[in-house]
């Protein structure tokens, strides 16, 4: 039973929360739907990624429920007719995957049981929080929606399979934790599946992830018998009863785990004793630890992304969540934990600061389309000030012209709630702009950039047509509004067959959208074969020295440039590149003019002369040249450009370029030999095999161009069983 007070402090709540050895949402509905005002310092900003098919918007679904936003737990195939909340679009119900980054909200409030005491964060007192969470896909063909929520998200829960431990998709997420530096727990999910071995998947993370995973839980039982969790910091463990494991209930340490317990609590121990200089003493002095002192140092550890936190349950099972929650409300940070900089005109950095008195900045990270005649619908974090209804904003597209805030919702999956305002450090959405994803807003009182995002490399294209006439208006508005809603599917008439192009991640990503067009919009359409995505590249440097003249009676053309074509060498991050540089002095080739040796350049880079495709990993030097008075213009030097292009680009030994896949296949143990056969038959390299009980994970390197059908084929040599997943790896020289 629980007996719920609270008082009213201007927008805030404060609560006084019993509960008898267990947490029940249903009796807190009430108290969590009034926990929508709190301190900036009680918001996390969070997002769930992980390997496709690891449970992440199972988990959700979870969160949602135990937080009382929903009322009842679907799974997510919709085989009940309704699905995950999360997975709002028909076809994510139907095919089981989430295809979209979906926003939602909730509160939560920590378990009584242990109290935090450190009274920078909740005045002595168990306290609310709310939580902004992201639920993003698994498959890499959409991973450009975990890209756009690390961007704006503080902290993350990675999944890991307890069976399958780290997958492909599980070093994709981490590196995009990596490069927006983003703290983290681990999830440890499926304890309850036949093969799980949770020490195992810790062991993958921390070796090929690099990663100091510290253990913070063990686990009471495996595969069937799995039924609850122990805390290596408190000594207890909980259990999970009810009929979606809403209750739970905290008992002694079974007997059989004592020893393992004080084992893993006796290693958690000495890891954070090698990071915090309190602890090591306590520990050398053989004194006991409070409580509290492991959580604040668990807790900036976590933040300083020294450590990730270790935790683990079952989604699906109904076990281990409610731990999780807490665990993201004592160990995660809040916005005013993460610092965020901002780049003004002259390129500097200036500190942002999450405050609601200061000028308004924020970052519109995504945009979709209403389904409910609203117009666009622009995703925001905002980083500092307030955002309003009505609020007029400046965007950084070089326009200068204001727009206004029409509406304010907070996003509740597909559901839209009203708002007046939002808060610094809020995640909304609103209506009434017309932006695209990744600019910044700002108030108009300071002017600033909070950089873009990255965007993977596109690796496919399909030709694609209606072969009716009268669709040809509802065609143009979809692939427009796709382009607009996600960086990664382009669209582009290929200039000789004069056929509609369309590019993307992958094959499912364009089936998708090729399915999408035809449901939402009503239209037939055409398909051709996948085709690759080829790149050129020179692999020598070749010198070039070209004059562009043409005398025709009366003012002519001239323009005159020396410089070199050469490989990108310095930093291999940038082999995707084409650069231009200037060495350029004195006044031979007057200033103005060089942006028209570069816009030469970079139009003869969209098309290479071997097999007419872009370039990459090629800088474009232009050292000296020669003008005349009457004669030269921008014109003739972009012409002298194009020319050098066409006159000396073949000298420098140009190659194909290929995309190279990182491919995992997960297949039976006894058909381990024949996978490995039809990879090498693809002209695979195999670069690893790890054994997961009796599923074995083969990683092997392949060209793309070899891996349309490759799921027949496994499936063929697998009786059915077989299954995998890639991602893409690198451009390498073509080979015959």
């Amino acid at each position: 039973m629980c007996v719920i007070n609270y008082v009213k402090r201007s927008t805030a709540f404060k609560i006084s929360f019993f509960c008898a050895r267990q947490h029940n949402c249903h009796a807190s509905l009430l108290v969590f739907r009034c926990l929508r005002y709190f301190s900036t310092g009680n918001l996390r900003n969070i997002g769930i990624s992980a390997h496709i098919d690891c449970g992440k918007t199972t988990l959700t679904e979870r969160i949602l429920f135990y937080t009382g936003k929903i009322k009842q737990i679907h799974e997510v195939r919709g085989s009940d007719g309704v699905g995950a909340k999360m997975d709002s679009m028909e076809l994510e119900r139907e095919r089981g995957i989430t295809i979209q980054s979906a926003a939602t909200f909730c509160s939560w409030k920590l378990n009584d049981e242990t109290p935090i005491k450190d009274k920078d964060l909740t005045d002595g007192e168990p306290a609310g929080y709310n939580i902004n969470i992201i639920d993003t896909p698994g498959h890499v063909d959409f991973t450009v929606e975990v890209e756009r929520a690390l961007k704006v998200l503080d902290g993350a829960i990675m999944l890991v399979c307890a069976v399958s431990g780290v997958q492909s998709q599980t070093l994709t997420v981490d590196r995009q934790m990596k490069r927006y530096e983003v703290p983290r727990l681990i999830f440890i999910n499926k304890l309850d599946r036949d093969g799980a071995d949770p020490l195992r998947s810790i062991e993958a993370v921390k070796k090929r992830l690099g990663i100091n995973a510290v253990l913070l839980q063990i686990p009471i039982g495996l595969e069937s018998k799995f039924c609850g969790v122990v805390d290596l910091i408190t000594q207890r463990a909980y259990t999970f009863k009810g009929n979606w494991g809403e209750q739970v209930q905290v008992i002694d340490v079974p007997y059989d785990l004592k020893e393992q317990v004080i084992e893993h609590r006796n290693n958690l121990i000495l890891s954070l004793a090698d990071l915090d200089d309190d602890i090591a003493n306590l520990y050398l002095d053989n004194k006991e630890i409070p409580i509290h002192l492991l959580y604040k140092v668990l807790r900036k550890c976590t933040i300083d992304r020294k450590i990730s936190p270790v935790l683990m349950g079952s989604a699906k099972g109904n076990i281990g969540v409610q731990p999780l929650l807490d665990a993201v409300c004592r160990y995660l940070p809040s916005p005013l934990e993460i610092p965020q900089k901002a780049f003004i005109e002259d390129g500097s950095e200036i500190q942002l600061q999450c405050s609601d008195r200061l000028p308004f900045v924020g970052y519109a990270f995504k945009v979709l389309e209403s389904v409910s005649n609203m117009g666009q619908l622009t995703f925001i974090r905002v980083y500092q000030g307030q955002l309003r209804q009505g609020m007029s904003l400046l965007i950084n597209d070089g326009m200068g012209k204001r727009q206004s805030v029409k509406k304010l919702y907070k996003m509740h999956s597909n559901e839209v709630i009203n708002e007046e305002n939002a808060a610094s450090g809020d995640i909304v959405a609103v209506s009434g702009l017309f932006c695209n994803s990744g600019m910044t807003l700002t108030d108009g009182r300071v002017k600033c950039s909070l950089g873009s995002m990255h965007i993977p490399e596109l690796v496919v294209s399909f030709s694609i047509k209606t072969p009716n006439f009268q669709d040809l208006d509802k065609f143009s508005k979809a692939i427009n509004r796709f382009q607009k809603e996600d960086p990664t599917f382009r669209v582009h008439t290929d200039p000789e067959s004069k056929e509609t192009i369309i590019s993307g991640m992958g094959e499912l990503h364009l089936s998708i959208y090729i399915e999408r067009m035809r449901r939402e919009y009503g239209i037939e359409l055409k398909t051709g074969r996948p085709q690759v995505n080829f790149r050129e590249a020179i692999t020598k440097r070749v010198d070039y020295n070209y004059t562009h003249k043409i005398q025709s009676g009366g003012a002519g053309q001239y323009a005159k440039i020396i410089g070199y074509f050469e490989p990108i060498e310095d930093d291999p991050n940038d082999f995707m590149d084409v650069q231009f540089k200037s060495l350029l002095i004195g006044n031979d080739v007057p200033p103005n003019y060089v942006p028209a040796i570069q816009k030469g350049f970079m139009e003869c880079a969209k098309k290479g002369l071997l097999c007419e495709k872009p370039l990459v990993n090629t800088r474009f030097v232009v050292s000296d040249g020669a003008s005349h008075e009457v004669d030269s213009s921008e014109y003739s030097f972009k012409q002298a450009a194009i020319g050098a292009f066409k006159n000396f680009y073949l000298k420098g030994d140009p190659v194909i370029l290929e995309p190279i896949m990182n491919v995992e296949a997960l297949v039976p143990a006894e058909f381990q030999s024949a996978t490995i056969s039809l990879l090498t038959r693809k002209k695979g390299v195999i670069t690893n095999t790890v054994r997961n009980g009796e599923t074995i994970a083969i990683h092997a390197n392949v060209a793309l161009k070899d891996m349309f059908g490759f799921i027949t084929d496994l499936r063929s040599a697998t009786q059915g069983q077989g299954e995998f997943s890639m991602e893409f790896y690198q451009y390498q020289e073509m080979t015959q």
